[in-house]
């Protein structure tokens, strides 16, 4: 009997905690102040969410009764209302450190997940945190949280002696739902207490399922509401003063204009019109020795809101627009090129996306850049002429994106990117599959992709990649495989550097579900991938990596990692010549690292590598640590250092043609040389209040490559010393960037920011490697440039300027 009544007691509790909870809103006519005080007498008959439970780190657990929350939800024809009180045993033990939007810092912090088509597939989320700092995301389980966007909404927390409270408004402008006279909503509720690192959520989420927007609750109660007519502009004005030792500009005043508009209650038209993005975070510049470009991050808002359905196969890699021109300008004997514009202009874009009710996702992606023209200067008769590296160009995106049953979808993706006159054009064309089973326990990935380039001759190629894995329970493990052929080219609006080869790859991985006696959390993977040439079969890559990853009961995280190349690779790339390899050693290393918890005032991060390679002398270590400090609520510092040196690398450094009449150089000359790096960074942050925040970010770096003695690449892969190369190909690269800002949340979306930016980099192959001497040079050099920028931005939404009048 007494087993019987046990089984029938976790049988009733397993029903609970999977089915989906349920609130009722109900409709206001009174005003509501978002206040924090929840004074208002419609609060008090409203429906009550209560008994959360935990999310992380144990799992299924109801939430302790002295740290019990209630949330309510109310609304009216312009929008949703949230009241959440969040009981706290130790209200004097709350976190929170004040902070910039979409940082949570450490903060206590509650959230609310609305997806107004309740279709399991994108949630929009709103955060709250203990010191009355906002965050939002839009959040997919293919592609995570996205935090670039960002909606106008209101809110307000206060501490309490019970705990804190939370106070929200949301527009409906900030969602999207349907035109139906009843609404039902997937809801869900989240709540971190920051100290101890546990979560919950209302309708609870099972981490040992593979999906999180699919495990809602559900909203009813909204009747009659109308999706607003969503348009907002956001006019900006800039003013710049750039200067160094040579040359002084004053004055620079720049206008535009931000729109977006909701086409109807699921798509969203986004433009820019006479962009400026002079306050972008500085690219980190490295010193880069290899055969392929430096990747940069994307820090232009336009190109980073929104982006869900534009990742889709990983094709558009968006600092093309505006990006580098696509031709180097010639000059003649007796020419000097004297202006060669690193970066092309934009002139506009937009965007439109959004989904149907019956999950077809659309997204239509346009640019224009402008005509860019480098200067050359004849040296004898010392006139001048124009050459066109960038003409006029279109780049354009479409994706078509069909979700179903909630978890699945299937892709049609186009980038085209059309220049002007006889220069290159290229489009790419590719099918993307996503494919979970019903309960979300296995999934199967793919894509097919077709490239066409325009050019002098044009080239055809494909890229297929198709994985399997398990995505539920403790044990986990995929498998997959991918081809490219040799003219596979999606870099006009994409970025990819390896082609010609097939690949198979394979993981396996272990974690528990709830927390140990010594860890909130454990994981172990285990993963291995070969690469070989796709005509001769030759093998180019080869590794294996075992990795551990844990949290402490006290919430320090420690992780351990192995990895080997156990069989010598043949590397086509590193050569830059046609149908050549160089022969890769076999290698094997490891790394650790150490976070200590951020919650408490001193933390750090420190994280030692090292690798030793099959050949004589030549081994690779390094470093990095991390104090970080927080002084008060007010006021953090953080600061990194890191280290890394490479002794008895090998690499391409020239080719020589002795042989006039061969296509391709005939001898290959590599360096044996020790490559060490140093990088300084300093980020730190004063917020008076949530709204106001100075703000500071230093990196200094400086890489040196010197070589040791030359070598010759025989045909056969191996290298040969070469004792008749006397060229100096040193390099040296140091760089210096400083951000000191000011910003300021005047208004709802509306922004003040003050800048003072200065900047210098300088590449040699002379080494000098006294550091504080390099430092020094670099701050005092000529070319170092100053940028002083004020930039106001006003947020204006239709439907607040239409309700006034």
């Amino acid at each position: 009997m007494k087993n019987q009544f046990l089984f029938c007691f976790l049988l009733l509790s397993f029903v609970g905690l999977s089915q989906k909870k349920v609130l009722q809103t109900k409709f206001i006519s009174e005003k509501i102040e978002i206040d924090g005080k929840l004074d208002e007498t419609i609060w008090q008959s409203a429906a009550v969410a209560s008994d959360f439970i935990t999310f992380e780190p144990d799992n299924g657990k109801p939430i302790p009764e002295n740290r019990k929350t209630e949330v309510k939800v109310l609304y009216d024809n312009d929008a949703i209302y949230i009241g959440a009180l969040l009981n706290d045993e130790n209200p004097e033990k709350i976190l929170k450190e004040i902070t910039q939007r979409d940082n949570f810092g450490t903060s206590d912090v509650f959230g609310v997940f609305i997806n107004g088509f309740n279709d399991g597939q994108q949630d929009f989320q709103f955060f709250v945190n203990a010191a009355d700092g906002q965050a939002d995301c839009i959040t997919t389980d293919t592609n995570g949280e996205d935090y670039s966007w960002d909606a106008v909404w209101k809110s307000k927390a206060v501490i309490t002696d019970k705990g804190w409270v939370v106070e929200m408004r949301i527009p409906y402008a900030a969602l999207r739902f349907s035109a139906e006279n009843k609404q039902t909503w997937g809801l869900n509720f989240f709540r971190e207490i920051r100290r101890d690192r546990f979560k919950y959520t209302w309708n609870f989420i099972d981490s040992k399922l593979g999906t999180f927007t699919q495990q809602t609750g559900i909203l009813e109660g909204i009747e009659n509401i109308k999706p607003p007519t969503r348009l907002f502009l956001l006019p900006y004005s800039s003013f710049y003063v750039n200067g160094n030792a040579t040359q002084k500009t004053y004055g620079t005043l720049k206008g535009g204009l931000d729109l977006k508009y909701g086409i109807n209650d699921a798509f969203t038209l986004d433009m820019i019109l006479i962009p400026d993005f002079g306050q972008t975070k500085f690219d980190d510049q490295i010193l880069n020795l290899g055969p392929f470009e430096q990747q940069f991050n994307e820090n232009r808002p336009f190109f980073t809101e929104g982006t869900d359905l534009f990742s889709k196969g990983n094709l558009v890699y968006s600092r093309r627009i505006g990006g580098n021109p696509s031709k180097y300008p010639t000059a003649q004997t007796n020419e000097e090129i004297i202006d060669n514009p690193a970066s092309v202009n934009l002139i506009n874009a937009f965007k439109i996306s959004g989904r149907t009710k019956n999950g077809l996702g659309v997204g239509i992606l346009n640019a224009v850049t402008e005509k860019t023209t480098a200067i050359i200067r004849n040296n004898k008769t010392l006139e001048t002429r124009t050459e066109v590296v960038e003409p006029l160009t279109n780049y354009s995106v479409l994706v078509l994106d069909q979700r179903f049953r909630k978890n699945s979808s299937v892709s049609f993706v186009n980038t085209n990117v059309t220049r002007n006159g006889n220069f290159r054009d290229g489009n790419v064309t590719a099918l993307v599959w996503d494919l979970n089973t019903k309960k979300n326990t296995y999934n199967l990935a793919g894509d097919f992709k077709y490239s066409y380039i325009n050019s002098i001759e044009a080239k055809k190629g494909i890229n297929s990649q198709l994985n399997f894995s398990e995505t539920s329970g403790k044990f986990r493990y995929g498998i997959g495989a991918d081809i490219m052929t040799r003219d596979f080219d999606n870099n006009d609006l994409g970025i990819n550097f390896e082609t010609n080869y097939y690949s198979i790859y394979g993981n396996s991985s272990y974690r528990i579900l709830n927390p140990t006696k010594y860890f909130n959390s454990f994981s172990a993977r285990i993963n291995a991938f070969s690469q070989f040439q796709k005509e001769t079969g030759k093998i180019q890559a080869s590794s294996i990596n075992f990795q551990i990853n844990s949290n402490t009961k006290k919430n320090h995280y420690f992780g351990i990692g192995f990895n080997a190349n156990p069989v010598e690779t043949f590397d086509y790339y590193e050569p830059r010549a046609t149908n050549r390899f160089v022969i890769r050693p076999t290698r094997i290393g490891g790394f650790i690292y150490i976070s200590t918890n951020y919650n408490n005032p001193f933390a750090v991060d420190f994280n030692p590598s090292y690798n030793a390679f099959d050949e004589a002398g030549r081994n690779t270590y390094g470093f990095s640590i991390g104090p970080r400090y927080r002084f008060s609520d007010k006021l953090s510092l953080n600061y990194n250092f890191s280290f890394s040196r490479q002794n008895n690398n090998k690499g391409y450094i020239d080719s020589i043609n002795e042989d006039l009449n061969a296509a391709t150089p005939n001898t290959i000359i590599f360096a044996n040389r020790n490559v060490i790096t140093y990088s300084n960074t300093l980020s730190g942050k004063y917020a008076l209040n949530s709204q106001m925040t100075f703000n500071i970010a230093l990196r200094h770096y400086w890489s040196y490559a010197e070589n040791k003695n030359a070598l010759s690449l025989e045909q056969n892969g191996r290298l040969a010393d070469y004792s008749g190369y006397t060229t100096n190909k040193n390099s040296s690269f140091y760089s210096w960037n400083a951000d000191l800002s000011y910003t300021w949340w005047f208004a709802p979306g509306s922004q003040v920011s003050v800048l003072y930016r200065n900047n210098a980099g300088a590449f040699e192959r002379n080494i000098n490697k006294e550091f504080t001497s390099n430092v020094t040079s670099l701050l005092t050099n000529e070319a170092l440039n100053h940028i002083f920028s004020i930039s106001v931005r006003y947020f204006i939404d239709y439907n607040e300027v239409k309700n006034k009048f």
